[in-house]
């Protein structure tokens, strides 16, 4: 089901202040997709996805999902959470500590009233889904937290809904788990034919499980994309930042053609990929560290000058076990780097690296809001 959000706004008053935890968003969640809404803490993503399961009451706007309307301010229309056919996964999963796994998943459709053969029938088609088969009888309090993950994601998709939200629900796995689990509600979410809405302020979580992604701030939402165009085509200084570690650098428009923007900035002139910015116009040079390939200057020919081509000194050098994090210093800019495992690199070594165009990403330098 296709959900379709217009002009919602949802104020809060703390201490005389007004709170903007929805400042007039509109949005379009496709159908049978995972949208994610991704942002820092604070900026509205869980106020967003509480507002759509109907448990916040906005201020204004309205929100439709499969083409009907269920909350509504100008048309005093408040359809009741349980009412929508949504399926939600918490944070906490709130998996009820009496219970055994059956009882967890089999619990929304004991609420319909539905048969009892009917209610064992979909219940255990949904723990095999979910790779829970044989755990019918366990208690709640006996599971990992990635199998009461799981409970949770078994307990919203038993009623079979049209739409599920999840509201971070991996941020209380350690990182390995996380990684896994990641991996398996994926897939999960991909066999379904479903709209799943996500909310998280992991910028990993956000690109490994998304088809699109809306960046949230302050209320608002800044901006919306695929993954890919989402971290290599960013169009702002706060999405460039916040989707993942780069290097921003201030720079000035010094020329344009149909297929290059060259630039000046602090670390030399460089010639960027095609873009709309015009001669003069002051902009932030995005490098992403996985594009910055240093090599011993001994190892580069003297003769020719590259396009791009960029001197510096190792400063740091930190071992990270797939990689090496390092800071590469430019005249008075340090550039982040991430360097192959066996490379042979020492702190302080003199480097030489090559900035392709289309890898001197550039975007607008007032604040998105």
């Amino acid at each position: 089901m296709e959900i379709n959000i217009r002009g919602l706004r949802k104020h809060y008053v703390s201490e005389g202040n007004i709170i903007k935890a929805l400042d007039d968003v509109d949005l379009c969640i496709p159908a049978n997709s995972i949208f994610t809404l991704l942002g820092p803490s604070g900026c509205g993503k869980t106020t967003l996805l509480r507002s759509i399961v109907g448990l916040e009451s906005p201020d204004a706007g309205e929100i439709s999902i499969g083409g009907d309307i269920v909350w509504s301010a100008e048309k005093n229309i408040n359809i009741p959470p349980d009412k929508r056919r949504l399926g939600m996964v918490f944070q906490t999963y709130a998996i009820w500590p009496h219970m055994n796994v059956f009882q967890n998943v089999a619990y929304p459709l004991q609420v319909q009233k539905l048969p009892k053969s009917v209610i064992r029938e979909r219940v255990a088609k949904t723990l095999a889904f979910v790779q829970l088969e044989g755990f019918e009888e366990r208690p709640a309090t006996k599971l990992s937290g990635g199998q009461q993950q799981r409970v949770a994601l078994a307990r919203a998709l038993v009623a079979e809904p049209k739409v599920i939200l999840f509201d971070e629900p991996l941020s209380n796995l350690d990182a390995k788990l996380r990684d896994e689990t990641r991996k398996e509600l994926k897939l999960f979410l991909s066999e379904l034919e479903i709209t799943a809405v996500y909310v998280t302020h992991d910028r990993l979580e956000a690109l490994a499980l998304s088809d699109t992604i809306a960046v949230m701030r302050s209320g608002k939402i800044i901006e919306t994309g695929d993954p890919r165009k989402i971290y290599f085509g960013a169009e702002s200084r706060f999405v460039a930042d916040f989707i993942g570690r780069s290097s921003l650098i201030g720079a000035t428009v010094q020329s344009r053609t149909d297929s290059q923007t060259v630039v000046e900035s602090k670390i030399g002139t460089l010639v960027c990929g095609k873009t709309g910015f015009a001669p003069g116009t002051e902009v932030t040079l995005c490098l992403r560290p996985e594009f910055i390939r240093p090599k011993q200057t001994t190892d580069v020919p003297a003769e020719g000058t590259p396009l791009n081509r960029i001197e510096g000194r190792l400063e740091t050098l930190l071992f990270v076990g797939d990689a090496y994090e390092g800071e590469i210093r430019v005249l008075d800019t340090l550039l982040m780097a991430r360097i192959e495992p066996d490379t042979n690199f020492e702190a302080g070594d003199s480097v030489v690296f090559e900035l392709l165009p289309e890898h001197c990403h550039l975007v607008a330098n007032q604040a998105a809001i």
